[in-house]
């Protein structure tokens, strides 16, 4: 049965969405920084480890945003083929949100209209929207917000199939060493392995946003995810790129088929605050 959505109602959903993910951890993330604070070795790491969660309680009873760079806001959008949205264009709606989010929520606007000639929006659209269309009649909605100090260092790596898991992973670490102090770590490291040259970019993305104190659900990446977070906090990297033991909250994997003479993969990397919201309309 046909299942209408109203896009004034998609458009509010965002610009709640939009406030809250720049003003408060994520459930999981809270998780992950309360862990990392207990299991931190260098004195210097626990101090950077408590101003951060200093930083977090402030942020949220004064609603300043946890970071200056309250990102460009990327949306996941999964769309059940049943739904039918009433009242205009849904991209339009999903921007619409954006905006008043960024505007009304008095939150940095860093978009410009052209790579090149880089003038300012005033208002962080557009969004980067990426859609799903999936059986039923549901339609749920994943913000994350990710800022560029972080986005700068994720990569693509074209490798051979010969290459192997061990290419896989030294390309993961690879990323992860050349990012050092300039992802604020510690940092969520999304990976996508498989597809082509722009679905794995597309699944290391998505990765960040899958709750991190749940593994993947195929065994083998489910390992390689403990694996490599082990690998990483082995850097010593650390808190602030100062030094420590925790350099990574968690490692998030994404896999897809992908063809006879490849082995895409790809390296998104996120700071300490990975913002990430979830609803479902």
């Amino acid at each position: 049965m046909l299942r209408t959505v109203k896009t004034s109602e998609i458009s509010k959903a965002v610009e709640e969405m939009s406030i809250e993910a720049n003003h408060f951890l994520s459930e999981d993330m809270l998780s992950c920084m309360k862990n990392a604070a207990s299991q931190e070795q260098s004195p210097l790491g626990r101090q950077i480890l408590g101003q951060l969660e200093e930083n977090l309680k402030i942020a949220g009873e004064d609603m300043i945003p946890i970071c200056q760079d309250t990102g460009m806001a990327v949306v996941f959008i999964k769309i059940g083929q049943d739904v039918h949205i009433e009242g205009g264009s849904l991209t339009d709606a999903v921007n619409q949100g954006v905006r008043n989010g960024y505007v009304n929520g008095f939150l940095r606007k860093s978009v410009v209209r052209d790579p090149i000639y880089r003038d300012n929006t005033k208002d962080n659209t557009p969004a980067v929207v990426h859609y799903e269309v999936v059986e039923g009649d549901g339609l749920e909605i994943t913000l994350a917000p990710k800022g560029f100090g972080s986005e700068n260092m994720s990569r693509v790596f074209m490798l051979k199939p010969a290459d192997g898991i061990e290419g896989v992973k030294e390309a993961i670490l690879t990323a992860v060493r050349d990012a050092g102090p300039n992802a604020c770590p510690p940092m969520v490291v999304g990976v996508g392995i498989g597809g082509t040259f722009e679905k794995c970019a597309l699944m290391a993305k998505h990765a960040l946003t899958r709750d991190l104190n749940e593994g993947s659900s195929v065994p083998y990446v489910r390992e390689l995810e403990k694996e490599m977070l082990d690998k990483i906090n082995g850097l010593g990297i650390g808190p602030g790129g100062l030094g420590g033991t925790v350099t990574a909250f968690a490692v998030n994997i994404e896999t897809y088929p992908t063809h006879i003479a490849g082995l895409p993969v790809a390296v998104n990397i996120c700071c300490h605050v990975n913002r990430h919201v979830h609803r479902c309309l």
